[in-house]
């Protein structure tokens, strides 16, 4: 192939990867590569109809490598979001309209996570009675939530999505 790449196909050009334009989406960005499986089983998308591109171990001057993921004509609820903060902290998230990064955030922490991790002791009551789980996030950067109900502790690493 010389000088370029059809429209939609993915090649190689100079140690960069090319891949076609996203018109409606999301793109989520500065994955950790060791979390990129379990963002992809979170947000189910094995079971996308549209189409999904998966960039694993890429070069990254924030992180060293990094994985990203386009999706083609979706967009996430602030509720996906949250549990998607979870399991990957940190992540760039943008949103393309008519090929048009329309807006661009970074996913983090919220102050409150309802229904989304379960409290990993066992005599919490979250545990023992059919209600919904809550937790404070105590502190962001080292990621600590603390259990509403047992005031349990635990780093967002070592918790269970519900």
């Amino acid at each position: 192939m010389s000088g370029g790449c059809a429209v939609g196909i993915i090649c190689m050009k100079r140690e960069q990867l090319i891949v076609s334009a996203l018109d409606h989406g999301t793109v989520i960005d500065h994955i950790p590569c060791d979390r990129l499986f379990e963002v992809i089983n979170l947000l189910h998308l094995e079971q996308m109809t549209s189409k999904v591109t998966i960039g694993f171990n890429l070069k990254s001057n924030k992180m060293g490598t990094k994985s990203i993921i386009k999706i083609a004509d979706r967009f996430f609820t602030d509720e996906e979001l949250n549990q998607l903060s979870v399991v990957a902290p940190n992540v760039s998230l943008s949103i393309i309209r008519d090929y048009e990064v329309v807006e661009k955030r970074e996913v983090c922490l919220p102050d409150e996570l309802r229904g989304i991790i379960l409290c990993n002791n066992p005599k919490c009551i979250s545990n023992n009675e059919p209600m919904r789980t809550l937790f404070h996030v105590t502190n962001k950067q080292q990621g600590i939530v603390r259990c509403h109900y047992c005031n349990h502790e635990q780093h967002i690493k070592e918790v269970k999505l519900v």
